[in-house]
Parts: C-alpha cells; sequence; structure tokens
C-alpha cells in the first residue's frame, strides 16, 4: 500500500497556506513546501515564504535547501521530497504538500518522466568515458543490467540514448522503463489526498493578489531584489531569474521604469501565473475542489477548513 501524503494547492494567493498550516496543526502534520523559488536561500518575500512565526508553529520542510546562484532542478526536488516523506512519516505525522508549483507535486505523486529528468554533468562524462575507453557493447552490458526492457529498445551502437538511460538510473535510482510507465501509464507513488483551492469569482482573486503584491512591496520586496540582483542572481541562475516577483522589479530598479508601472507589471505577471496554475491543476485527476467563495464574498475559514478535513481526512 503506498504512503498517502497530503496537499494544499491551487492558485497564487489563494489562501493555500493559512489553510495548510491549520489542517497540519489540527491533524498532527508537517509542512512540505512545494514552491520551486522558496528552495532557494534569500528569496523570502518574493516567493511568499512561511514566515518565521509560521514555521515555529508547524514543522516546515524543503525551504531554504540552496543559495539562488545554485542549480536545483525537479529531480533534486523530488528526491528530497521523498526523504522528508519519509522521515515525517516515521515520526507518525503527516506530510502536508503546500504550494503551487504543479510540477514538482506531480512528480512526487506520479514520478518524473525520463525527459524531465536532469543529471550533473559527471555522470555523463563518466559513462561517455567508459564508451570511449571500453567500447560501446560494454556500456550497454551495463545498461542490460540496469535497465533490461530499455535496453531490448536501444541499440547498443546508439551511444547517447544508452548513456542517457544509465544517467536516470544513477541519478535517481529508478530506471528510465519505470519512471516511463509511470508517467505515461499514470501511476502514483504515493497515495495522494490533495486539495485544490479556487474560486468562482475572478475579481475576486485579482483582488487579493493584488493586496499581496502591495503588501509585498511595503514589506521590502524592491530592496530584496535588488540585493539579488547586486549578488548576480538573476544574470547566474535562469530559474531564479524567471522568478515572478522580481523580473518585473529590474527595471525600477535600474531607472528605466515608474515603481508604479513595476508593480502594475508584476499584478498583471501574477494574475497570469495563477491562470495558467488552474489550468495545469484542472488537468489532474486527483485534486479535488474546494472553493472558496460564494456570490462574489470570501467564504468563512472555518468552513473551508472544515470542508477540507472532510475531502482529505474522511
Amino acid at each position: 500500500m503506498p504512503t498517502t501524503i497530503w496537499a494544499v494547492t491551487g492558485p497564487t494567493a489563494g489562501g493555500k497556506s493559512a489553510l495548510a498550516l491549520a489542517l497540519a496543526q489540527r491533524n498532527g502534520g508537517e509542512i512540505l513546501s512545494c514552491d520551486s523559488m522558496q528552495v532557494y536561500r534569500g528569496m523570502d518575500i518574493g516567493t511568499a515564504k512561511p514566515t518565521a512565526c509560521e514555521q515555529a508553529a508547524v514543522p516546515h520542510h524543503l525551504i531554504d535547501l540552496v543559495d539562488p546562484l545554485d542549480a536545483f532542478s525537479c529531480a533534486d526536488y523530488v528526491r528530497l521530497a521523498d526523504a522528508a516523506i519519509e522521515a515525517v512519516t516515521a515520526s507518525g505525522r503527516k506530510p502536508v504538500f503546500c504550494g503551487g508549483t504543479g510540477l514538482y507535486l506531480d512528480a512526487v505523486i506520479r514520478g518524473l518522466a525520463s525527459q524531465e529528468i536532469e543529471t550533473d554533468e559527471g555522470i555523463r562524462q563518466e559513462l561517455a568515458a567508459i564508451a570511449a575507453g571500453e567500447g560501446p557493447e560494454k556500456l550497454h552490458e551495463m545498461l542490460r543490467a540496469a535497465d533490461p526492457e530499455a535496453a531490448q529498445s536501444i541499440h547498443p551502437n546508439n551511444i547517447k540514448r544508452v548513456i542517457r538511460a544509465l544517467e536516470i538510473y544513477r541519478a535517481t535510482g529508478k530506471t528510465k522503463t519505470e519512471t516511463d510507465r509511470l508517467s505515461v501509464g499514470g501511476g502514483y507513488r504515493y497515495d495522494p489526498r490533495v486539495i485544490g483551492i479556487r474560486y468562482e469569482s475572478r475579481e475576486l482573486l485579482n483582488r487579493r493578489i493584488g493586496e499581496r503584491v502591495d503588501r509585498m512591496m511595503v514589506e521590502g520586496l524592491p530592496e530584496e531584489t535588488e540585493k539579488l540582483l547586486r549578488a548576480g542572481v538573476f544574470s547566474r541562475n535562469r530559474t531564479a531569474a524567471q522568478a515572478i516577483g522580481y523580473k518585473e522589479l529590474i527595471g525600477y530598479i535600474e531607472g528605466s521604469i515608474s515603481r508604479e508601472q513595476a508593480v502594475e507589471d508584476l499584478k498583471q505577471a501574477t494574475r497570469r501565473y495563477a491562470k495558467r496554475q488552474m489550468t495545469w491543476f484542472k488537468a489532474r485527476p486527483y485534486v479535488q475542489w474546494v472553493t472558496a467563495d460564494e456570490e462574489g464574498r470570501e467564504r468563512p475559514f472555518e468552513s473551508i477548513l472544515t470542508e477540507a478535513e472532510r475531502i482529505l481526512f474522511g
């Protein structure tokens, strides 16, 4: 029987963090962040990272894992998430994922498709050296031992594909055959209990997004962005450079646009991101939805919490 994991997801500024925190507090859970930007140290305000008070109330995992100049992949996240799930469940607690990075959550639940797995360049060079020194048949023999099905479908002289299949096995501990089967076949690595927060009123969600951006600006988002910019983060880390909440402010910091224009650009980019998130999660069959508004007004939080508990915990 697969290990059960719980999750709260949905659009940015939708209220995921407050709901996940309450669910964890009331049901013996610990929070596992599912945000591709919260893994970076020093990127706090722009990623809406949980506050020190929130982290003190409930243990949080998968936050502040690497410096923003370091590379970090979805495969890295899955590896660390698996370890966190094991540690939390071993302590008798419930792993409650919280965040809006759909690819990361999907990869934990279903496994990475082989084409999505990034590997260490050192692995690739080591395998290429074996092929050059001992011949492609030696490399194919290694693949037959690790992943017989993949070896059967890949010709020994197709060194690039043989290396790639071995890379996947070396990097993840799972074969290319297994990762592809999980991805295409829809198999789950865990038993997922996932709540998605949604809003019937687009205007209400957009208002929440606007309020959130205004709050971030007051809390020091321009100063945080400038610090990261001066450290070379956005020029050296492509992932960080695309983070909503920072790239929209660079023009303001450099003096090419006004503060007002930067704020409006950030609000618009966040609204578009929220729409993309909803499109992604609506296509995931494991998500069960809780509507956070009613007739254009936010529902009482206790009502949302009670419904979420009923769905997640029966």
